[in-house]
């Protein structure tokens, strides 16, 4: 499996290792958030790689949600299990959950079908800022903190029509954000498509943090800073690459 890179397996844990976080991150999801640096003071683990995880270990089911519960640091010894028919929890030794996950419908295990919606999915991600979000935060006279974004995964969710399909594309249908103080509930509802023709809806809930008075300048300077980020990664994994 492609995600073989960026976990590891012993004694039936998993564990994942900054530096293999933040290669993810940038590598297939492209997402450049600073706290999935490996020297970042508050670094965690994408949301995006947990979900990869599952779905290569427990298949791809119809309906899913998933739940981030907390965030995981650095090499966390991880127990993926089930629990019941239709529950998976990500645990660490101390019983604490990271991710929980419900599911129900048929289960498909084709390893290409879960790749291939795996990729589109995480892609879909790495373009929430700033093509989603920015746009989103400007028409609501809002935004996070220049200092210090906090993008957050609160839970996303899936309903397919099937799981026998192929060249799974996923298009944003909706985004919405609801202002509460400080804090920012965003809504993102994607329509999944297959071979041209909607096979499922696709919903993301996120989190935003600090959220203050929008202001043009401040967020000029965020996403220049995004775009330095990106293009020191892209030079970076061509480096690591050797092309």
């Amino acid at each position: 499996m492609f995600l073989d890179r960026f976990h590891s397996v012993r004694d039936g844990r998993v564990t994942i290792s900054a530096l293999q976080a933040s290669q993810f991150a940038k590598e297939v999801a492209g997402d450049f958030n600073p706290i999935h640096d490996p020297d970042a003071r508050r670094f965690c683990v994408p949301g995006d790689l947990l979900f990869a995880v599952v779905l290569s270990r427990f298949g791809l089911s119809q309906n899913m949600t998933f739940r981030f519960c907390s965030l995981v640091g650095d090499g966390v010894s991880l127990l993926l299990e089930e629990k019941g028919e239709n529950c998976i929890e990500v645990c660490d030794a101390n019983g604490k959950v990271y991710l929980e996950v419900t599911r129900s419908g048929e289960i498909t295990r084709d390893e290409q079908f879960i790749e291939d919606f795996t990729r589109c999915y995480v892609a879909a991600s790495g373009k929430n800022f700033p093509h989603t979000l920015k746009p989103l935060m400007e028409s609501n006279g809002v935004m996070f903190n220049p200092d210090r974004p906090m993008v957050m995964y609160e839970s996303m969710s899936l309903a397919l029509d099937t799981v026998d399909a192929s060249s799974p594309e996923l298009e944003l249908s909706n985004a919405e954000l609801e202002a509460a103080g400080k804090r920012g509930n965003v809504t993102l509802e994607y329509q999944l498509k297959a071979d041209g023709k909607p096979v499922g809806e696709v919903t993301k809930r996120l989190v935003l943090g600090g959220l203050r008075p929008y202001s043009p300048d401040a967020m000029a300077a965020v996403i220049e800073e995004f775009y330095r980020l990106k293009a020191r990664g892209a030079n970076y994994g061509s480096e690591a690459t050797g092309s």
